[in-house]
């Protein structure tokens, strides 16, 4: 069985996950139910589907946890510079946040290249 524990793209989606979470924390309450709680379900969903890929017995499901994943973290990653125009976010915050967002889509696209079925 794989240790999902392991890969840099969960390490790092995972990290991501709290810094997301405390920049959000930040935004005004009337965004709290609206694109606040949508970062933060796209964002948790990365590190869980690959998580959740790992437990899957096949590598062609495991593939498709990885895609969802993937696409996961290119919402969140739209969703937060959105966030930094609407001025919910400064931009030294974003821009930060942006390098890590760019560092793991890097990995986790090689990760699922190195498995396409």
């Amino acid at each position: 069985m794989r240790d999902y524990t392991k890969l840099d793209a969960f390490k790092l989606s995972n990290d991501l996950v709290l810094e997301v979470n405390r920049q959000t924390s930040q935004f005004s309450k009337f965004e709290l139910y609206g694109l606040t709680s949508q970062i933060r379900r796209a964002i948790i969903s990365v590190p869980s589907n690959i998580v959740e890929g790992n437990y899957r017995n096949s590598q062609k499901e495991y593939y498709n946890f990885l895609e969802i994943a993937f696409a996961s973290l290119k919402e969140s990653r739209y969703q937060m510079n959105l966030a930094s125009r609407l001025n919910y976010l400064e931009l030294k915050d974003f821009q930060s946040c942006d390098e890590k967002f760019q560092r793991i889509e890097h990995v986790l696209f090689a990760l699922v290249r190195s498995m396409k079925c």
